[in-house]
């Protein structure tokens, strides 16, 4: 199975939080899981917040990136041929963090999609690690912008 990130185009896969084509980025990649969507990372050392928990701007950047790799694949599923996913980007994201989230584990992303439409998507994204939910984000992707897509600069 194909991560949603390994079907963008090359010219916008430099994504700190998803871009295959940043070596320094966390390289997160998410598939389908039935009608969800799912995604592992495990933090490194530095992503450190203070020792024992994972720094919540690490836990922001995960679920924004597996938010809009989500969005770019329920509407590639919805309204696409599935050859390459329209790309999507944040337009809001609400974070509750309910737990700290414990370094030393794999963190589990969930996406559960609540609304499609050929230019919004709407989803709810849970950050798990070891068995307990540490954050939920709220998301609206919307389909990028024209002026995105314009990489030359012009």
């Amino acid at each position: 199975m194909q991560a949603f990130q390994d079907l963008y185009p090359e010219d916008l896969s430099h994504c700190y939080g998803c871009g295959k084509n940043n070596p320094h980025g966390h390289q997160l990649k998410s598939y389908w899981d039935d009608d969800e969507t799912i995604a592992l990372f495990t933090p490194k050392p530095f992503h450190t917040a203070i020792p024992g928990f994972v720094y919540g701007g690490l836990i922001a950047s995960l679920i924004d990136c597996h938010g809009t790799g989500s969005a770019s694949a329920a509407a590639g599923r919805a309204f696409g041929d599935g050859t390459q996913p329209p790309r999507f980007v944040t337009a809001a994201l609400n974070i509750d963090y309910l737990a700290p989230t414990p370094m030393g584990v794999e963190l589990e992303l969930r996406g559960v999609i609540c609304e499609v439409k050929p230019k919004k998507v709407v989803l709810d994204i849970s950050l798990i690690a070891a068995g307990v939910t540490c954050a939920k984000g709220h998301m609206v992707a919307v389909k990028m912008p024209e002026s995105m897509l314009n990489t030359s600069g012009t």
